[in-house]
Formats: structure tokens, sequence, C-alpha cells
């Protein structure tokens, strides 16, 4: 449910630049610019693979403790993360407060980021239920619906980012998978990809304050 603007959206500005600008047009590429087409080809790849082999949100269904997002999301949570790259190199980490309410079943999540470089984001999250432990979530920058479902202690969000990038917003694909490991953590893994290649990753813990007072938007 993160994304970096700054550091991160360089990066993939310039991937996005190589992407539809070529080097060495005559056909001959620099060792350097080889290996960089190889690395990224090989993470698609790995990605790909990868996907084909990861366990549906079914596999957790008797896993304990069960999620429930409307019992986890409720109230003061606090998220602690770090981003990587394509290479799987850190290059950012945060933390963040959340504030999670529910009414006539819709859940907002009110998220507020502060980077190791003092740039500070936020998103608001909603969350509509759609049938029996599915989810539609909509956010300002989310493209479409994402879509939620859970089972057992795991949950599942895949949803379309924008980032706006220096010469044109790009859209990125996220698939979220969040597995709750106590009454009041949950540990989140974050998979980034554009054209089917891995661009980056998140891995962040969530914790949940139920002794932490809090007020709703709508309060």
């Amino acid at each position: 449910m993160v994304y970096p603007r700054r550091n991160y959206s360089a990066n993939l500005s310039a991937q996005h630049r190589s992407a539809n600008n070529p080097p060495n047009r005559g056909g001959f590429l620099s060792s350097g610019a080889l290996r960089r087409l190889i690395c990224i080809g090989l993470s698609g790849l790995l990605a790909a693979l990868t996907g084909c082999g990861t366990a549906s949100i079914d596999t957790y269904q008797d896993r304990t403790p069960t999620f429930q997002p409307e019992d986890f999301f409720n109230g003061a949570l606090t998220a602690h993360g770090v981003v990587k790259d394509y290479s799987g190199t850190v290059i950012r980490h945060f933390n963040a407060d959340i504030t999670a309410c529910w009414s006539d079943g819709i859940g907002t999540l009110d998220e507020r980021f502060v980077f190791d470089d003092g740039e500070q984001q936020s998103r608001f999250w909603t969350l509509t239920p759609q049938g029996d432990q599915h989810y539609i979530g909509t956010a300002g920058d989310v493209v479409g619906d994402g879509r939620a479902s859970w089972k057992g202690n795991a949950m599942f969000l895949d949803y379309t980012l924008r980032i706006e990038l220096d010469d044109g917003p790009i859209d990125v694909k996220i698939d979220d998978r969040m597995y709750r490991v106590s009454d009041n953590v949950v540990i989140n893994e974050s998979k980034m990809r554009k054209f089917g290649f891995g661009v980056g990753s998140l891995l962040l813990t969530l914790v949940r304050h139920p002794d932490r007072p809090f007020r709703c938007p709508a309060d």
C-alpha cells in the first residue's frame, strides 16, 4: 500500500526512457548496456516464473490468526519498511501512521508516511465489500479498482498505481501479499512490475496499537 516518489521514481524514469529510446541505434550495445538489459530480462523472467508457482490465497485458508480486515485494520496502526530496486538493493526506508475506520461495512485507511530523506507522502484507501471475503480497493493514484481477498491469515491486494515522473506518468502493477502473524502484527510483501518485468519491491511490517487513541476522518 506504499510507494516512493523521489529516488525510486527517478530510477523508474531512467528505465522508462531506456525502454523507449534504446541506445546505439546502429545495432551495437555497450557491454554495460548489455549487462543491464540481461539483468532486467532475467529479473522479469524470474518474476514470471515465480508468479506461475506462487501459492493462491486458498493456500492459507486454514492458517491462524485469521486476517479479518475489519478486525486488524481498525484504529491506530504504524508501518515500518524498506523500498528495494529491481536488483533487490534497499534504496529507501520509511515509517508511517495509519488510521483505519469502518462505517456501514466500508473501510477507510488514512496513511501518512515519512521517508528517510524527510519526504512525506499520504494515501487514502477505501475498502468496499464485494461478496464474501472480497473487497474493492480505491485510492486517488490507483488506476481503476484494486482487488482484495482474504482467507485464513492472508490478504492479497492487486492494483495498478499511476506514478508521476518528469517525462510523464507511468502505470505500475502492484501485488501486495499480507500475512497476519500475531493479533497485532502483519507482514506485507509488495512486488512492482512494468511490462511484466520486476522493477522493485517493498517489505514492511504493520503494527496495530489497540490501546492508542485515534480519530476517524469523519469524526
